[in-house]
């Protein structure tokens, strides 16, 4: 017989490392995030922001964070449901509803760190590609580096949205134009800013709405939702409702915590289940057999009865 060389002997596993659980999982990529929280050795003890967006089918989630020893600390945060109390109680995982999130995100933390004055943005939003490094004032601007994930990088992403409304804000995020919808793959023809500003606002919803408004079978099964949304905002359409969240989220970017209830009612008591001593599980069981052997008297005296009859 030849001989036959075995790899996975003693010494492999001896010196076999497992990867990281979030790596086993497929949660995490380690290689673009190594690169993402390296910082500059000469910058001792800076944090490195990055903007960490994440889309889920009910929501957009989007994060301001920086790595430490002891693992990453979210500097700062906003989700999409927060915009419900600016009137969208409708579609807050779609592109409009993203940009909004990464726009309040970036005033709330500007106005944490005391630069909501210093650079406010883009107020009058047209679409086109804007970059606040370019006027730096006496503070230079609050710079973060998107943190797309697992997200595929395609051209229009939401995950690019959130960065689109973060660089609107104010937030200084290096970043290519040629990822925005109305781009082309190639970076010799300039991207379309009227595509990108339908996004931002909707307008591409009001415009589907508008083809299938004659369907009202169809238009009531599809956009229910977002016909009580415009109703109870008083909005004529979907950019108009956009328009006016955005101006209030430049008028208030606050986030508004709930208030913890003085006299919470507690209807639900956990019950805690005392241990028996051994006295007391001889007396449970010498019970359950009593009652067994009722039952069995009771069922031989039923079999006997059926059989004299």
């Amino acid at each position: 017989m030849a001989f036959v060389k075995v790899v996975k002997n003693k010494a492999y596993f001896m010196r076999y490392q497992t990867k990281f659980k979030r790596r086993r999982e497929g949660k995490t990529d380690f290689y673009a995030r190594r690169r993402l929280i390296l910082q500059d050795k000469d910058k001792y003890n800076t944090p490195k922001y990055r903007l960490v967006g994440r889309i889920t089918s009910t929501r957009v989630i989007a994060q301001v964070v920086y790595a430490t020893i002891k693992g990453d600390k979210v500097f700062g945060a906003a989700d999409s449901q927060e915009l419900r109390k600016f009137g969208l109680t409708s579609g807050l995982s779609n592109y409009a509803a993203a940009y909004a999130t990464g726009l309040l995100l970036a005033r709330r933390i500007l106005k944490k760190v005391g630069l909501d004055s210093t650079y406010t943005g883009v107020e009058k939003v047209d679409g086109a590609p804007f970059d606040v490094n370019e006027n730096v004032k006496d503070r230079r601007p609050f710079k973060v580096i998107l943190d797309v994930g697992l997200k595929a990088t395609t051209n229009g992403s939401k995950i690019f949205a959130v960065l689109k409304g973060a660089a609107d804000g104010g937030l200084y995020v290096p970043h290519s134009p040629n990822k925005f919808p109305g781009a082309s793959k190639t970076e010799e023809d300039k991207p379309n800013p009227k595509v990108h500003r339908d996004r931002i606002f909707g307008a591409h919803i009001d415009g589907y709405i508008g083809k299938i408004k004659n369907n009202k079978a169809r238009y009531d099964l599809q956009f229910s939702g977002w016909q009580k949304t415009l109703a109870a905002a008083g909005a004529a359409s979907v950019e108009q409702l956009f328009t006016k969240i955005h101006a209030e989220i430049r008028n208030n970017p606050d986030l508004n915590k709930r208030e913890k209830k003085t006299n919470p009612k507690r209807e639900f008591t956990k019950k805690i289940q005392k241990r028996l001593n051994n006295e007391q599980r001889k007396k449970n069981i010498q019970t359950k057999i009593t009652l067994r052997l009722k039952e069995a008297s009771k069922e031989a005296a039923r079999a006997a009865k059926k059989a004299k009859a």
